[in-house]
Formats: C-alpha cells, sequence, structure tokens
C-alpha cells in the first residue's frame, strides 16, 4: 500500500488555537469535576483524550452545561479578550474553595476577520537578518518588515496534544495532593479580560470591557472575584459608579470614591490569589502558549471543617 499523501494537522491559524483550547478544556472541566468529587464518581465513563484515560461525565445536564460553557469562552477568545479561564470550586455556602486558573494571555491578537489566516512564529534560534545599506539602496534603514525573516514552520498538533498528555498526567498526580472539599460543592467557569489599557486586536479599545449585553450568557463576578484597579493615592479600589457597594447596605457610596461611608473596606480582589498557588505546567507548541495552575483558598480548612468560612 503506497504510504499516505496526506499532511499530517497542524497549527497554523488562530481558529485552529482556540478550537485546540475549547477542546482541552472541556475534557479538564470533566476530569476537574472527577477528581475532585463533585459528582459520584459511578456518575462518570471512562474514555481517552490525546491518547490519555479520561473522564467524562455522563448526565445530559451536566454535559450540556460545560459545552454550553466552553461555547461562550470560545465566542469571546475569538474576539480576543480573555486573558484568562478559571474554573471556581465554591463549598455549599458559596465560599470560594479552588480555583483552577487555565491563562492564554500569550495568544496570538488577531483580528475577528483574519481568524483563519496563516499565523507565523518567528524563529528565535535563527540568526536575524542584517540590514546594511548602499549608496544606491532605498531601502529604509529601520525596515519593520526585513526580507527572509526567519520564522517557525506550522507546529504539527501531534506536539500540542503530547503536551496534554503530560499535562493531564500532572493534573491526576497534583489534584489527588489538594486538601479533599467538602460534600455538596458547585461550580462555575469564569472569564478574565485583558487590562483595559490593552487594545483589542482590530484597534478597538473593547479589550477589559465585559461582555454584559442583554443576551449575553455571562453575568459579573461578586467582587471578591474581580481584580483591584491601580488608582491614585487616596482613592478607593473599587471602581467609580459600580453598583458592587450598594449590595453591602443602604446604597450609599455607589458613585465617586469620594461619597464613599468613612470605614468602607472595598472587597474586590478578596478571593484572587489563595493561601496556596499549586503550578500544574506551561504547554508551549508554536502559536498555543498557556500556562495552568490551582490556587486554594485561604478560609478552605474551615470550610473543610465546618461548612463554611471566608478567606
Amino acid at each position: 500500500m503506497p504510504p499516505s499523501t496526506l499532511n499530517p494537522p497542524v497549527l497554523d491559524n488562530y481558529q485552529a488555537v482556540v478550537a485546540e483550547f475549547c477542546e482541552f478544556l472541556t475534557v479538564a472541566v470533566h476530569t476537574i469535576l472527577y477528581e475532585r468529587d463533585i459528582y459520584p464518581r459511578t456518575s462518570f465513563l471512562s474514555a481517552r483524550k490525546y491518547n490519555y484515560p479520561v473522564r467524562q461525565n455522563r448526565h445530559p445536564k451536566v454535559c450540556k452545561w460545560i459545552r454550553d460553557a466552553v461555547a461562550a469562552v470560545e465566542a469571546e477568545l475569538l474576539k480576543g479578550t480573555i486573558s484568562r479561564t478559571s474554573l471556581i470550586i465554591y463549598s455549599p455556602t458559596t465560599v470560594p474553595l479552588e480555583r483552577f486558573v487555565f491563562s492564554t494571555a500569550h495568544f496570538p491578537q488577531v483580528p475577528h476577520n483574519e481568524t483563519f489566516t496563516t499565523l507565523e512564529v518567528p524563529d528565535p534560534d535563527a540568526p536575524q537578518p542584517t540590514t546594511t545599506t548602499t549608496t544606491t539602496t532605498t531601502e529604509p534603514l529601520n525596515n519593520p518588515n526585513p526580507p527572509n525573516n526567519p520564522t517557525l514552520p506550522p507546529t504539527p498538533l501531534i506536539n500540542l496534544h503530547s503536551q496534554f498528555r503530560a499535562l493531564f498526567a500532572r493534573l491526576s498526580t497534583r489534584l489527588s495532593s489538594l486538601t479533599p472539599l467538602p460534600p455538596d460543592c458547585t461550580f462555575t467557569l469564569a472569564i478574565e479580560l485583558h487590562d483595559r489599557s490593552v487594545r483589542g486586536p482590530d484597534g478597538d479599545d473593547f479589550a477589559g470591557q465585559p461582555p454584559l449585553s442583554g443576551n449575553s450568557p455571562w453575568i459579573a463576578a461578586e467582587p471578591g472575584l474581580q481584580p483591584r484597579e491601580e488608582e491614585g493615592p487616596g482613592v478607593s479600589s473599587a471602581e467609580s459608579g459600580s453598583g458592587e457597594v450598594g449590595a453591602e447596605g443602604s446604597g450609599e457610596g455607589q458613585g465617586t470614591a469620594g461619597t464613599r461611608k468613612e470605614g468602607f473596606v472595598s472587597q474586590k480582589g478578596k478571593f484572587l490569589a489563595g493561601a496556596r498557588t499549586v503550578p500544574l505546567r506551561s504547554v508551549e507548541a508554536g502559536p498555543f502558549v498557556m500556562e495552568v495552575w490551582v490556587e486554594e483558598g485561604r478560609g478552605k480548612a474551615e470550610a473543610v471543617g465546618n461548612g463554611s468560612g471566608s478567606w
């Protein structure tokens, strides 16, 4: 039989990068739910992905929720707005206990109408071309696109999948060392947006703007899971004009920082960067660059002990 002339699948455009991440995220969510005993282990099927044994929940509603949540993540990734995606596990009293973070901050920034355009990844090991000038040259000295700029060939998917396989092996090993969770925990999927100072790949100033329109599947996270903003001296770290302060009491304090009650303490960032951070693995395959880690909350020991607690 003659050898196949088909080329192996490669990671050559942003659409492929996002598709691979979302497929990985789906498997990772099922795996974490199994390893952390969020659902009975008898409700999971044995399966294989990336040539590695994994688990998949077989309840139709759980599978649908995960598919819909990952599809919502995919839509935002294609806009270039997401910096991190997190799976957050809550205690029965809605205290965040663990946060599994998938950082995609180093994904390529690509305009929405060029997601199928072939990506070029510079070769860091190749010698950089030198620019020489003569009396007859018409080329500018600082040419932003020098000719024959060395680039890496498209990354075969098998290279990425082998790293996914290693990540799932590390995930199973590291999760077994975490403190067990209390019964009846819940979970959700959250996204963190790029900083507002970063412009979108289309040049639009949408980076950092939450997708909270009327038809959006997303809702604003509680203040404790939102990063603090860098503000000037003497200014509260809570956002000016946000409705979050009103939930704390009578509603006074909504508006500028100068109108807040004396003694007000912002809750922003309270649940971020827990008591312990467990690095899992970095993944780097051509344009696909991701870091994964898990954060354990400061109040996890108390929550495990008596079913309640705070960070």
